[in-house]
């Protein structure tokens, strides 16, 4: 069994208004070094194999197909070996 860890971040070029948002709050509450604030999705995930090559397979699938949006999203996945 493996653990997958995946974290999804919008494109460097798209809008982030979550990310612009939590950066005004930020300046509101006085963090004036604050810049470039960028929200991304942190999904962790078992996949029940014991062949690293068809979890690898299966968490690129499910994150280009599900998690992420391949038009506006890159992500990028850790695999560990689960005893």
């Amino acid at each position: 069994m493996f653990k997958a860890t995946v974290i999804v971040k919008r494109r460097p070029k798209i809008l982030d208004p979550q990310g612009k948002a939590a950066e005004q709050g930020a300046k509101l509450l006085g963090f004036n070094n604050v810049s470039g604030t960028r929200i991304g999705k942190y999904i962790e995930f078992h996949i029940d194999t014991n062949d690293e090559k068809a979890a690898e397979k299966e968490v690129k699938e499910y994150s280009e197909k599900l998690l992420s949006n391949p038009i506006m999203e890159d992500f990028e996945y850790r695999l560990e070996k689960v005893k």
